[in-house]
């Protein structure tokens, strides 16, 4: 019996472990084949980087659909995620994988799309959930130049698994509310001289 009991306590560890490691909760579960048309995606992810504002550039626009779409899938490959978010980030935590966590993907994404050197879009990196106990959770987000982050468009290729990446505008995200990582720094700094 406590051969049982110890079981039921490890994999409620692993459990509450996977939910400290980050970003947030799992996806729902589906096929991790990858599935559709990519160029389809970039198609549509073009058209709602074009619907951030009429000075956003359309070639612009394309490549950023492109980079955003396309290199996620590598770095997923790369990092070896074969899991729903939740399960790898678990495996990141015990050691078991080096990356695919929703801050790796948010780095890795906003590198890649800071060396395109934009002149029309300006972007962000979004963080919610980080000043209470649910799961923090890191974006990139992109808007029209000079345009706030709030009018942006989520890229957040951590979200359904596997790099596939999930896009909407900051408004409309069902699970998440977003603020600059400024504002969040500002805040922990607050926090941490208050406890001075």
């Amino acid at each position: 019996m406590a051969h049982v009991v110890t079981r039921r306590r490890l994999a409620l560890g692993l459990a509450a472990l996977g939910l400290l490691a980050g970003c947030g909760a799992p996806a729902p579960e589906m096929s991790f084949a990858e599935t559709g048309d990519t160029e389809a995606k970039i198609a549509e992810v073009t058209r709602a980087l074009m619907a951030l504002g009429p000075q956003v550039d359309a070639q612009e626009a394309a490549r950023v659909a492109r980079v955003a779409v396309l290199r996620p899938l590598d770095w997923a490959r790369e990092w070896q995620v074969i899991d729903t978010p939740l399960q790898h980030n678990i495996k990141v935590v015990h050691g078991v994988r080096e990356k695919g966590v929703c801050r790796d993907f948010t780095n890795a994404l906003h590198a890649a799309l800071r060396a395109e050197r934009l002149r029309s879009l300006e972007l962000h990196v979004g963080m919610s959930n980080a000043r209470n106990v649910k799961l923090e959770h890191v974006s990139v987000i992109v808007s029209a130049r000079g345009r706030p982050m709030e009018e942006g468009l989520i890229l957040d290729p951590w979200r359904i698994g596997q790099g596939r990446l999930w896009f909407a505008r900051v408004p409309d995200d069902p699970r998440y509310k977003w603020e600059t990582l400024e504002s969040v720094r500002a805040w922990q700094a607050e926090v941490a001289a208050a406890r001075r």
